[in-house]
């Protein structure tokens, strides 16, 4: 398959920070960063001690890192149950910069996923935050099932690897909900709030700087919500609503057109894909599994370079390209181990905090696909263009929690609320379909002085991915400032 061969990436909604080993040529943009709107405000209270340890005790058994050994690693003992009803607790990994003492407190980078470690990308992360790092101590834990804690669900990991959208066979959504039982009720973004909290007290914080990528900017919004006094700033890098990822994808639609065509008229070439790729699903169908595919491809190439012509020939009726091209991203880019990205903690937040067309994971399951098919006829073609209605209620993540079995879910989160009157960053790329920066506006609906820098050329995971610098330079001016 022509110019593909050569290019390997990193993965779905994920944010992810590690595999950079097999990411390949990422292309780079020279465009300037748009900066929409800027406010300065004060800077953040240093962090003092203020209540007790954590549950646990703190952070215990540090030492250097194994694989990272001018890093300092330890444990933090959380419940399983924060609310007590329930016996066992969880042991997550954690690991630190050495400057203990920084005079603007510690910085928590939150991964992506769900299911994305952190902690073996410590030193990554530390690359990216260089500048800043004479100022914050960095911090990094694995979030509950994740890491060396990971949920193991083989099959689904075999079908999803760490795509958000691959489609998912029933028997692999079967044997992992066999697998996780009851407790998979414990693995949503509600108690990894609970965990940050406790790793806050554990650093004898009064208050944190939240860095959160992807997902990590859902728990990352959730916790300042949860815990407004014990923010400092907040970094939200390819933004996702505080009210959990869409199970219908419906930004990510039009968003395709968009970034289809931006980055064609960048790259000079001579279709229109996003007419390509409708005529496409009107062809066969496949929408679901294009737009897992382009959400991955996104990581190997911003410039979406050989999209063009394989659309082109698939409208056609040509559609040997494209078939390689889904093998190809399902190969080299969804690819993951359970511990880089555990799709059976991704299954179990996602499930336990979503809100689908059939309510939610504590709807009965029988009357479930109904409710979809309704759903799916309500669609229309506007809301869904360049795809299909068929495409929305046929997502990955959507399947897997339509069969996954009845359990009790956290409360549903207030939609619509302010985030607290603290310094927020919000970054986005130009190129991102798998949280679109109309994602990103919504969001600063609900800022009282948002800070919006939008990368020219860049996809999802600005900090971690984009070749233009001038996302992390907006990092850095705003956690010094």
């Amino acid at each position: 398959m022509a110019n593909l061969t050569n290019k390997t990436g990193g993965a779905g909604r994920t944010g992810r920070t590690s595999r950079t080993s097999r990411r390949g040529r990422i292309a780079t943009l020279l465009g300037a960063v748009a900066v929409v709107a800027t406010t300065t405000l004060a800077g953040p209270a240093l962090a003092t001690p203020a209540e007790p340890p954590a549950h646990g005790g703190g952070i215990t058994g540090q030492a250097p890192c194994p694989d990272a050994p001018e890093f300092t690693c330890g444990t933090l003992t959380v419940p399983l149950d924060h609310s007590g009803r329930a016996p066992g607790t969880l042991d997550l990994a954690v690991a630190l910069s050495n400057n203990s003492s920084p005079p603007k407190g510690d910085l928590l980078f939150l991964s992506g996923g769900p299911g994305q470690s952190s902690v073996p990308s410590i030193r990554q992360m530390a690359g990216k935050l260089e500048p800043v790092l004479k100022d914050y101590r960095l911090v990094m834990f694995d979030q509950r099932g994740t890491g060396r804690g990971a949920l193991q669900c083989p099959g689904l990991q075999e079908d999803m690897g760490s795509s958000d959208l691959a489609l998912p066979r029933k028997q692999s959504v079967a044997d992992c909900a066999t697998a996780l039982g009851p407790n998979a009720r414990y693995y949503s973004s509600a108690d990894t709030v609970a965990d940050i909290d406790l790793l806050r007290r554990a650093l004898g914080d009064r208050r944190i700087t939240l860095d959160g990528v992807s997902y990590g900017t859902i728990v990352a919004e959730r916790y300042a919500l949860a815990h407004p006094s014990r923010v400092a700033r907040l970094v939200l890098d390819s933004v996702a609503p505080q009210s959990g990822f869409d199970p219908l994808d419906l930004a990510a639609m039009p968003a395709t057109a968009r970034v289809l065509r931006t980055a064609c008229q960048a790259t000079g070439c001579t279709t229109d894909p996003a007419a390509d790729l409708a005529a496409t699903v009107r062809r066969y169908g496949n929408g679901a599994q294009i737009l897992s595919a382009l959400t991955g491809y996104e990581f190997i190439d911003p410039d979406f370079g050989a999209v063009p012509e394989i659309l082109h020939e698939a409208a056609a009726g040509q559609p040997a390209k494209l078939q390689d091209f889904f093998a190809l991203v399902h190969q080299v880019v969804d690819a993951a181990p359970a511990e880089d990205l555990s799709q059976g903690l991704h299954s179990a937040t996602v499930c336990a905090d979503g809100h689908f067309p059939w309510g939610s994971t504590d709807t009965p399951v029988a009357g479930r696909a109904a409710a979809l098919e309704r759903t799916r006829q309500r669609l229309t073609a506007e809301q869904t263009w360049p795809y299909d209605p068929a495409t929305a209620t046929g997502l990955g993540s959507l399947l897997v929690c339509l069969d996954w079995p009845r359990e009790p879910v956290p409360p549903v989160p207030p939609a619509h609320r302010k985030l607290p009157d603290v310094p927020v960053l919000l970054l986005g790329g130009d190129r991102d379909i798998a949280t679109p920066y109309e994602l990103l506006y919504e969001q600063a609906e609900l800022v009282h002085h948002p800070e919006i820098v939008i990368v020219p050329g860049a996809a999802h995971s600005v900090q971690n991915r984009a070749a233009n610098p001038a996302g992390r330079q907006a990092v850095y001016d705003f956690l010094l400032r």
